[in-house]
């Protein structure tokens, strides 16, 4: 088992979380409990769960790994409310989208691998 700091797929979701406390700091302060705090969790929770499935048993990643990605897709979607709400511009907007994009599809490969390798 790879150490879980060496994955490449934590290493970007855990820039992905840093760039996330970052830009969450300057929300308004109507968004920064709510949508704000959301983000925070589930890009806390997406970290988390690549350490779990990294640390799991062969049955259990793919579990773990379908976590992350439902992760992936809150996050996307809270992005892109962000975005509507005019609480992020564009250019913040593409960098964050660019790294779970990246996360994204590390997260697919990996899937893909282990429903291979747990047949």
């Amino acid at each position: 088992m790879a150490l879980y700091t060496a994955l490449p797929v934590y290493k970007v979701a855990y820039d992905l979380l840093i760039e996330i406390f970052k830009r969450t700091k300057l929300f308004p302060r109507e968004y920064k409990y709510t949508i704000g705090e959301r983000l925070k969790n589930e890009a806390l929770e997406l970290v988390i769960n690549i350490y779990k499935a990294n640390k799991s048993q062969k049955q259990n990643r793919l579990k773990r790994i379908a976590e992350a990605r439902e992760n992936v897709e809150t996050i996307r979607l809270l992005l892109r409310l962000a975005k509507d709400l005019q609480i992020i511009g564009n250019k913040p907007f593409v960098f964050l989208n660019n790294k779970v994009e990246d996360v994204s599809i590390q997260l697919v490969g990996w899937q893909k691998y282990m429903a291979g390798v747990v047949k």
